[in-house]
């Protein structure tokens, strides 16, 4: 009971004298963990050999997760706010490792339904709640800069790629006992790799749950003044429940604006280790080596990571929806001279790439601040869990496109540059709806805010004593 008792969020308020810099590292320990799942391709075509099947059917595998995430982020979003990141942490990182371990025996036992459940179901539970439990607390804590704040904490999903994608390539050298000469991993070293990820992980994300901390009610940082952010355009003082939320047109413009950006960007990242090869192959070889596909995939997820910082810290100077204007309209143009001139340079080729996952990686870290914005402080969390569900759609679309597309085109190891093609201009007309709702989207009506509630007053800087 002793030990339940210490998730209650009332044993999480922050005592007087606790730095909010102690939150950034508890966030990072949840998202660089969750954040593996971007580097799946490291080890999708040893499950399409071990299998005997197609890239769409293993894509079906991350494709549950992304869902997943979505649906129980919007689902727990209120009880993630009532519970508290603490509570919220600890049952992302059982779901996170149960989802390992079980597709680890879906792995050993050739039981490609048991990968689906494991890693794709119970796995994308925890994605989910671990993906939207630090974020709200980030924003109470950082009310003087969200777009800071929240990129810190999505910053480490982004990494978590750049952390396992070359740890998984050595994991597997290491149980395939081949030294590395074999050029697909067995399905033996991808279910060792899954229990060892499971266990690991499990051990860094209580990390972050023991560290976790809620301000108490009416905490400010010091110099921080509300009316200054509110002056600002866009930003309101007022607050909108989730409830109300989305029955707002502003929401559902947000959620189309994420779903394309979201889509463009997933193609790349779930092909990114056999897209760079099928780039440069050349009378069926590629110039591009196997080690060097996966440092591509590390390269990307350093991208990704600090995009999701750069780009959201960018915001908090000159706006979410001009930001936007970036992540989406630079997008179009890259994705084209991808399509393009991609083919021409390797070199060329990496540096679109990687622009663009930075602006994918932009979009995911600024949305939360965006509608911090919108619709206020109170019940973001839950907002932003509901907001996930276009993550969920674009995890299906943006796979389903390119995979699709891929298999219709020839077999896995012979594909080339024209090959992509009509995926990535796919991508371009995606991102041009996207960049129409951003520009349509404006302040929240009066009707849909919640009745004003004077604040505690407290001494800025200062926190009420709490347990």
């Amino acid at each position: 009971m002793a030990a339940a008792s210490f998730l209650d969020r009332g044993h999480t308020v922050a005592r007087p004298g606790y730095s909010r810099w102690l939150i950034p590292p508890a966030a990072l320990a949840i998202h660089l963990c969750i954040g593996q799942v971007y580097a799946t391709s490291v080890y999708k075509t040893a499950l399409v050999e071990h299998f005997g099947t197609t890239l769409t059917s293993i894509g079906v595998t991350f494709s549950i997760a992304i869902v997943m995430l979505g649906v129980s982020a919007a689902v727990m979003g209120t009880w993630v706010d009532r519970a508290g990141p603490r509570k919220a942490m600890f049952a992302a990182a059982c779901c996170w490792s149960a989802g390992f371990l079980i597709g680890a025996l879906g792995i050993a036992t050739k039981q490609l339904w048991l990968v689906y459940l494991g890693y794709g179901v119970i796995g994308g539970i925890g994605l989910g709640i671990g993906y939207i439990s630090p974020v709200s607390t980030l924003i109470k804590w950082f009310p003087d800069r969200p777009g800071l704040a929240t990129g810190m904490a999505i910053m480490g999903f982004g990494g978590g790629a750049l952390v396992a994608s070359p740890l998984s390539r050595e994991l597997l050298v290491f149980y395939d006992g081949s030294g590395g000469t074999t050029a697909v991993p067995s399905g033996a070293a991808v279910a060792k790799l899954f229990l060892t990820l499971g266990v690991v992980y499990f051990l860094v994300m209580m990390l972050g749950v023991f560290t976790v901390r809620v301000p108490a009610p009416g905490w400010r940082p010091d110099g921080f003044h509300p009316a200054k952010l509110e002056a600002k355009p866009m930003v309101t003082a007022a607050h909108v429940s989730a409830a109300n939320a989305v029955r707002t047109p502003q929401f559902w413009l947000l959620w189309t604006v994420l779903f394309c950006n979201v889509t463009a960007g997933i193609g790349i990242l779930e092909q990114a280790s056999p897209m760079i090869q099928d780039f440069f192959r050349e009378g069926g070889t590629s110039s591009v080596p196997a080690a060097a596909a996966a440092g591509f995939v590390g390269l990307l997820a350093l991208f990704n990571m600090a995009g999701r910082f750069a780009w959201s810290s960018t915001s908090d100077f000159i706006g979410r929806k001009p930001i936007y204007v970036v992540y989406l309209g630079a997008g179009m143009v890259l994705y084209t001279l991808l399509a393009l001139v991609g083919p021409t340079s390797t070199g060329l080729f990496v540096v679109l790439a990687a622009i663009i996952l930075s602006f994918y990686g932009g979009g995911f870290a600024t949305v939360p601040a965006y509608l911090r914005d919108l619709f206020g402080t109170y019940q973001v969390g839950a907002i932003h869990g509901r907001l996930l569900t276009a993550w969920s759609m674009a995890g299906v679309m943006g796979p389903l496109i390119i995979n699709g597309i891929l298999d219709s085109r020839g077999t896995p190891g012979e594909l080339t540059a024209n090959d992509y093609r009509p995926a990535l201009f796919t991508m371009v007309g995606v991102l041009a709806i996207g960049f129409l709702a951003n520009l349509l989207v404006r302040p929240v009506a009066a009707r849909w805010h919640e009745p004003a509630v004077a604040p505690q007053a407290t001494t800025p800087g200062q926190a009420p004593a709490g347990k």
